[in-house]
């Protein structure tokens, strides 16, 4: 999927949001950080796992989601929602 397909959903900024805040969360307090449903956020986090965005790992019946910084395709997108932000700003 092209950078630009991944940053175009909303949902998908405000957990990169959330994220670069937080870098590993579970996925209810991901939910209450973002202001949408677990359904919405659980569809776009297996978009962003498949890209390699982030990792999601179950502890328990709990799932813990991690950003992966190290990824350069992470990096790029943090960069370009940092654009967005600013330019929204003025």
């Amino acid at each position: 999927m092209k950078l630009e397909q991944i940053i175009a959903s909303t949902c998908r900024q405000k957990i990169l949001v959330a994220l670069s805040k937080v870098k590993k969360t579970h996925i209810t307090n991901l939910v209450r950080m973002t202001n949408s449903t677990y359904n919405q956020i659980r569809r776009n986090l297996e978009i962003m796992e498949k890209e390699g965005i982030v990792n999601i790992h179950c502890c328990g019946s709990m799932k813990i989601i991690e950003l992966q910084l190290n990824d350069p395709k992470t990096e790029k997108l943090l960069k370009a929602l940092h654009v967005l932000q600013a330019y929204s700003r003025n």
